[in-house]
C-alpha cells in the first residue's frame, strides 16, 4: 500500500504542528484522528493498494517489491502533479530509487528520496499514517472474515501460527496472502518437507514390517 498527500507550501507547518510524525511511533487512536486532521488540511490525498495476487504476478516477472513500490511512488506523484516530491526511500542506494523513478515521472518535479524520509519531512509522515490507517482498516475487516491472525507481519509468531494452520487445513493460502512472501514460501516448504517425510516412514515400515 501506497499513500500521498500534497498540500501547500504555506500549510506544510501545520502537519508538524498537529504532531505528523513516523506512523510505527504512534498508536493506532492517535493515527485515526491525526489522519482526519490530515485530510482537511491537505490539497489532496492519493492512496494505492496493490492486490496480493498482483504482487506474485510482479514478482514472477522480476520485479521485486522495491521497484514495485517506487512504480506505486511515480504514479502517485504523477496523479497528485506536485512541482517538488519526497519520497520515503525503502532502498539505502537513494540514488538508484530516484533514477529508477525518474523515467516514469510526468513534467518537471523536482524528487526528494531519502532513507526514513519520514523523520525528517512532515508531508511524509502524513502519507505514512494515512496508509497505516487504511492498512489497519483493512486488517479489521480481513480479521472479521478468517479470524484473529495478529498484525500480518512475518515478524509476529500469532501471523506465522495461524499461516500454518490455515495450510494444515487447507491446500492454498487464502487470496490475502502473497504466495511469494518468504515467510509463506518457507511454511509451504516445511508442509512439503513433513509430508515426504510421513511418506517415507510410512513405506519403509510397510516394506519391512
Amino acid at each position: 500500500m501506497v499513500a500521498g498527500v500534497s498540500i501547500e507550501a504555506d500549510k506544510e507547518h501545520l502537519l508538524k504542528k498537529m504532531g505528523c510524525r513516523d506512523s510505527k511511533l504512534l498508536s493506532p487512536g492517535r493515527r485515526e484522528k491525526l489522519a482526519a486532521a490530515i485530510e482537511k488540511t491537505a490539497k489532496d490525498i492519493i492512496v494505492l493498494k496493490i492486490a496480493p495476487c498482483k504482487i506474485d504476478n510482479y514478482r514472477k516477472s522480476g520485479v521485486n517489491l522495491n521497484k514495485l513500490e517506487a512504480m506505486k511512488f511515480a504514479e502517485a506523484i504523477n496523479y497528485l502533479g506536485p512541482q517538488k516530491a519526497y519520497v520515503d526511500c525503502p532502498d539505502v542506494n537513494t540514488e538508484r530509487l530516484s533514477l529508477f523513478m525518474s523515467k516514469m515521472l510526468q513534467g518537471t518535479v523536482e524528487l526528494v528520496a531519502e532513507h526514513k524520509a519520514e523523520e525528517s519531512y512532515p508531508t511524509v509522515a502524513a502519507a505514512s499514517i494515512i496508509a497505516k490507517v487504511e492498512r489497519d482498516a483493512d486488517i479489521a475487516a480481513l480479521r472479521e472474515k478468517h479470524g484473529e491472525f495478529g498484525s500480518g507481519y512475518s515478524s509476529d509468531p500469532r501471523t506465522t501460527q495461524w499461516l500454518e494452520n490455515w495450510l494444515a487445513n487447507n491446500k492454498e493460502f487464502p487470496d490475502c496472502v502473497r504466495n511469494t512472501w518468504d515467510t509463506a514460501g518457507v511454511i509451504k516448504t516445511n508442509k512439503a518437507q513433513a509430508k515426504l517425510s510421513e511418506w517415507l516412514n510410512r513405506f519403509v515400515r510397510d516394506k519391512y514390517s
